[in-house]
């Protein structure tokens, strides 16, 4: 803040958040100019929701047309719409950056097809500078993992699939 007079700054900021929220913007970034050697430089930004995707699951087309009844019998059961409505999913706990490894080139704690125990850590979320080891909450097979390595996270959001 400038030494002129930090409530001004403030309410100043504090209209430029306004001004960003009011005209649907993302970013504004300003320098006021008060003398020779006394300026503000404010940036306000507002970062997107960040929207995660399920990857579509397609249905295997019928070999023949004689026989339709016979290859939907002969198809796998479909997962859930929703990842996160699967008896075996394992959801976020809190907000945060999701790391499948304990640092960076490190072996991932657990891959597609890796049979876990209860209570193995399978994944850690970093939330407020913490890093939080995420546990299995059943002993099974991994069957999907739906988090990418530092990608963020809401609440409740699947990270994979145990079954």
């Amino acid at each position: 803040m400038s030494k002129n007079s930090p409530d001004a700054d403030v309410t100043f900021i504090a209209a430029l958040a306004e001004l960003l929220n009011k005209n649907d913007l993302t970013e504004i970034a300003v320098k006021r100019e008060y003398g020779e050697k006394d300026s503000l430089d404010v940036k306000v930004v507002k970062k997107a929701p960040q929207v995660i995707q399920a990857a579509p699951v397609y249905a295997a087309a019928p070999v023949a047309a004689a026989a339709p009844v016979a290859a939907a019998a002969a198809a796998p059961a479909a997962l859930p719409e929703d990842p996160a409505q699967h008896p075996g999913a394992v959801t976020s706990p809190m907000v945060g950056t999701v790391y499948l490894s304990a640092e960076p080139g490190a072996t991932p704690f657990v891959t597609v097809g890796a049979q876990v125990s209860e209570g193995q850590t399978v994944l850690i979320i970093e939330a407020m500078k913490t890093m939080n080891h995420i546990p299995a909450p059943r002993a099974g097979t991994v069957k999907r993992i739906l988090a990418s390595d530092g990608q963020a996270v809401e609440y409740g959001a699947p990270l994979m699939i145990i079954e």
